[in-house]
């Protein structure tokens, strides 16, 4: 296993990807898992945000990252699963992408906020035939999707599972985020254990006490934790269970400041070293 960083933990400080990549490479991460967008993006171009665009030559991220010392891990796109429109063109433009950028795992979650209209059995037919198209398109180009823990049909157990069951394909895995469904209300160890066989990525993040008491059970996720070791998350539990599994792939911390970017990655490069893994 190795350790990498999503490149939220530099968007609270308005910085550019180039910044945040060449950043992460210095601290010591191997892996960095850049956020795409379709379209312009004017704050993007003006370098105040690390989110870029589809529109941005393959070439050049490559290179970047090449210069950086890092490799991408995976592309988070988080195209929208209950739209059957823009959310399926948006995950096969991502998909098409990561394959130019070098990496073989893009993400996708449902809208934390459904239209009222959408009840549950709606939600899983609208799914099912999303994952169906998308499906097509990982294996034309040989990347996986990662379904990750976000939404209301995501954070539960009983709801994930169905929902990687709606289509037989190998190419559609889970990216697990064990502070999304720790937040749900879920036990994340159990959520884990549910969906082992299908685990292609993995969201480090963790989650305060403070954060624990005021959002558990009222919400289904968050966009990044504190920073690893210093929350609720069992890490070496975690790891171990992986580890256990054959999980040969990255653990790519979710936090929200550079100093929580180091401290995470002492922390979880202490685990990968006790266990072995």
């Amino acid at each position: 296993m190795a350790v990498g960083i999503n490149l939220e933990y530099v968007r609270h400080a308005d910085k550019s990807l180039e910044y945040g990549v060449k950043t992460a490479g210095k601290m010591g991460y191997k892996y960095v898992e850049p956020c795409f967008l379709m379209g312009q993006c004017l704050i993007s171009i003006g370098k105040y945000c690390h989110v870029t665009s589809f529109d941005t030559d393959p070439s050049k991220i490559r290179d970047l990252c090449a210069q950086a010392g890092v490799k991408i891990s995976a592309l988070s796109s988080h195209a929208d699963l209950l739209d059957p429109e823009f959310g399926v063109a948006y995950a096969r433009r991502g998909i098409r992408y990561a394959r130019e950028v070098g990496t073989n795992v893009v993400q996708i979650t449902e809208n934390m906020y459904p239209a009222k209209w959408v009840d549950e059995k709606t939600a899983y037919e609208i799914m099912g035939v999303n994952l169906r198209a998308i499906s097509e398109t990982c294996e034309e180009n040989g990347v996986y999707l990662g379904v990750e823990q976000h939404g209301p049909y995501t954070s539960k157990i009983k709801h994930m599972t169905r929902l990687l069951e709606l289509v037989d394909s190998p190419w559609i895995r889970c990216n697990f985020d064990c502070g999304n469904t720790f937040l749900s209300g879920e036990d994340p160890y159990e959520m884990l254990e549910a969906v082992i066989d299908k685990v292609v990525h993995v969201h480090a993040k963790d989650i305060s006490v403070k954060q624990a008491d005021a959002e558990r059970g009222k919400v289904t996720g968050t966009a990044v934790g504190c920073d690893c070791g210093d929350g609720v998350i069992d890490w070496k539990r975690l790891v171990g269970r992986l580890k256990k599994a054959g999980f040969k792939g990255v653990l790519s911390v979710e936090c929200g400041t550079e100093d929580e970017a180091v401290r995470s990655l002492a922390h979880m490069n202490r685990v990968l070293e006790k266990l072995d893994a």
